[in-house]
């Protein structure tokens, strides 16, 4: 599989307690809270380029603008749909809409950089 515009995945989540802006510190609603609504949109975009990065290279995030529309309670279902929209050089940019059933309830760009993975990690030492 070759890196292209057009690429897409899904990434799919139950809500628990542990995803709620409660559990995650952003809020005092037992909802799924925007923490964990833009880690899934991330997953989706992470999902969308799996077997297209050549060996060594991998993809982090560097930035993502999230709107969050809607509640959710726990027990229900969401979906994250990532497409890759565009590619300049290094720079991935997804467009991410984030679904409880048929009723939208986020919807981001997310923005990753191709990286290779050792030289990454190295720079943590």
């Amino acid at each position: 599989m070759k890196l292209r515009t057009g690429l897409a995945a899904r990434a799919d989540l139950v809500v628990g307690q542990q995803d709620t802006a409660i559990s995650l510190g952003s809020g005092d609603v037992p909802v799924l809270g925007t923490p964990r609504v833009l880690a899934l949109a991330e997953e989706a975009t992470v999902a969308a380029i799996d077997g297209a990065l050549p060996a060594g290279r991998t993809s982090v995030g560097t930035r993502a603008e999230l709107r969050h529309r809607a509640p959710t309670p726990v027990g229900r279902r969401v979906t994250a749909d990532a497409i890759l929209v565009g590619v300049d050089g290094r720079k991935l940019v997804f467009d991410v809409t984030v679904r409880d059933g048929e009723e939208v309830l986020a919807t981001a760009v997310v923005e990753r950089i191709v990286v290779d993975r050792d030289k990454f990690l190295k720079g943590l030492e």
